[in-house]
């Protein structure tokens, strides 16, 4: 069977270029620039916004267009709410069963989990009866055989540390968690229209702000944002991080496993002062090498010399050869399918084994996400996010060394996840201020129209998407979009290696990690898990009838 053959033979078209996201890269080809976030905010249906966000922004730099401070402010919050819910989701529905073992949680004294609870935090669900009651459900669930959204889990599994009763508080707070993260999200409704996927807009949002019009961003609906804040923030300190510190001291081992690469890379965002405004972001921006806390190197997206792209292991071509990076304004999106028995019959590193690209910078392969993003801020001096690592590294005793490892990534992400709760509280309450001053614009029409565009124009979108580094790239001419680049979180983290051989932060972070039982590989999901990867598309393959040709167990 040909290559073109196989292709269509199991389905595998250009949308289907799974988290490179290169199908929207050939279907925006030709469109309106003012459109493409509609499009690229579907690359995924968990961090819909970032891609949205990313998408008006480059169009914004392209076209040199300035956002009113109520809408980089809406923008904000929008963001903080799509950090809130998926962290915690990714810590109890993606990450935490990895940790906690349901079947153990049948062993455990309600009376004591009580007790566990009322020693960690004063969250109100804590009572011997509130255990008691869940612990018989999780019991008949056990008994009928059908263990629903718990059963793909490796129970029993030697690797398990918990104690019963911690068991019992984690599957409690999944079960918690699964009711409050659909309430966080309704602030993209109230100033996205929706969610998934909420409105954005080049030029500001589309959120009319009106304190006494039924149809508008009125006074009613601010205050459900501050309630639904102020619930966030509750949920945040006294379930998730008091959760996440009780689990963390009895797997301190994992604090020297799974650490990989040595470089972490962080575009930053949550602006304070206007986006141009870099040196004032919440989350700064910048490169740590070689694990240096005392120097940070600069990042310009629009250097093509920093950030490139290589295709030597991916099914991909460019027209000069793929041997060589090319910068994402220079991208090329060309399917090279090879084989003849890719992509499910074995893996070849020294061939072309992936979908995705290999992003570098400066020619270093790069981590990204909480980790880097904490790890960037504290070497960057920012007090904040120092006294919340020193105080959770005293607090488990354990060295600064701990942050590199799977540990540090899975802690990383529940810190941040409590500075975001608080910054969020500082950019509603900027909000209201301004408005309250007279304030309430929240777009810019001024280069709305095409033909105040220049014939040629080149832009790029840089943030920060929950599970990493995102940025979109953009080259408009003739009113059209000429060509445009997604380089996405988990290509950063999964890619294949480049042309030097050099591993991505997935496979290195993998060196090393001992394996009880290769038949139920705990151990390596806990290390992949800690990343959050979004590669949930490319773990099926479907032939053209759609029946199932593969599927992995992620879980």
């Amino acid at each position: 069977m040909k290559p073109d053959d196989r292709q269509t033979r199991f389905g595998l078209h250009r949308s289907d270029y799974f988290a490179d996201a290169s199908g929207f890269e050939i279907i925006l080809k030709g469109r309106d620039p003012r459109d493409a976030w509609a499009f690229t905010e579907r690359s995924c249906g968990v961090c819909t916004t970032v891609h949205a966000l990313a998408s008006v922004r480059t169009v914004e730099d392209a076209l040199d267009i300035k956002v009113p401070p109520n809408a980089e402010l809406i923008r904000n919050l929008m963001f903080c709410a799509q950090y809130m819910q998926d962290h915690v989701v990714h810590f109890y529905h993606l990450h935490a069963m990895d940790w906690v073992d349901v079947v153990s949680a049948l062993k455990a004294d309600p009376q004591k989990t009580s007790q566990v609870q009322q020693s960690i935090s004063d969250w109100p669900r804590s009572s011997p009866k509130y255990f008691s009651d869940l612990q018989k459900r999780l019991t008949a669930f056990v008994e009928s055989g059908q263990l629903g959204i718990f059963a793909n889990g490796y129970w029993g599994h030697p690797a398990y540390k918990l104690p019963p009763e911690v068991n019992l508080l984690g599957v409690a707070h999944y079960l918690e968690a699964l009711e409050w993260q659909k309430e966080i999200v309704k602030i993209h409704t109230i100033f996205g229209g929706k969610n998934p996927h909420p409105n954005y807009l080049v030029g500001g949002m589309p959120s009319a702000i009106d304190i006494n019009q039924a149809n508008a961003i009125n006074s009613e609906r601010l205050a459900y944002v501050g309630t639904l804040l102020d619930q966030a923030k509750d949920f945040i300190e006294k379930v998730y991080l008091p959760d996440l510190l009780a689990i963390a001291s009895f797997y301190k081992d994992w604090g020297s496993l799974g650490g990989g690469l040595s470089n972490y890379m962080a575009y930053g965002d949550l602006p304070t002062s206007g986006y141009a405004e870099v040196s004032k972001f919440k989350f700064p921006r910048g490169v740590i090498l070689n694990r240096n806390l005392n120097e940070v190197h600069e990042i310009d997206g629009k250097d093509v010399k920093q950030i490139e792209e290589y295709i030597t292991h991916s099914w991909y071509e460019y027209s000069d050869g793929d041997q060589t990076g090319r910068h994402p304004w220079q991208g090329e999106t060309v399917f090279n399918f090879t084989g003849p028995n890719a992509p499910y019959d074995h893996l070849n590193v020294q061939e072309k084994y992936s979908w995705l690209k290999t992003p570098r910078w400066r020619g270093n392969p790069m981590e990204v996400g909480p980790l880097a993003r904490l790890l960037v801020a504290y070497a960057s001096g920012r007090e904040e996010v120092k006294e919340i690592v020193d105080s959770t590294l005293k607090n488990l005793n354990v060295p600064v060394q701990a942050l590199f490892s799977t540990l540090g990534r899975t802690a990383a992400r529940g810190l941040e996840t409590k500075l975001v709760a608080g910054w969020s509280k500082e950019f509603y309450q900027s909000l209201l201020s301004n408005i309250k001053n007279g304030d309430t614009r929240t777009f810019n029409n001024e280069k709305w129209d095409p033909e105040t565009w220049p014939s040629e124009a080149k832009g790029v979108g840089l943030t920060e998407a929950p599970r990493g580094a995102l940025a979109h790239w953009i080259v408009i001419k003739d009113k059209k979009i000429e060509n445009y680049q997604l380089v996405v979180p988990s290509t950063w983290n999964a890619s294949p290696r480049d042309n030097r051989g050099q591993m991505s932060a997935y496979e290195s972070a993998l060196i090393g990690t001992p394996v009880y039982d290769p038949e139920k590989p705990l151990e390596i999901l806990r290390t992949i898990h800690s990343f959050d990867p979004c590669l949930a598309c490319a773990v099926h393959l479907y032939d053209e009838k759609g029946k199932y040709v593969t599927q992995v167990q992620t879980f």
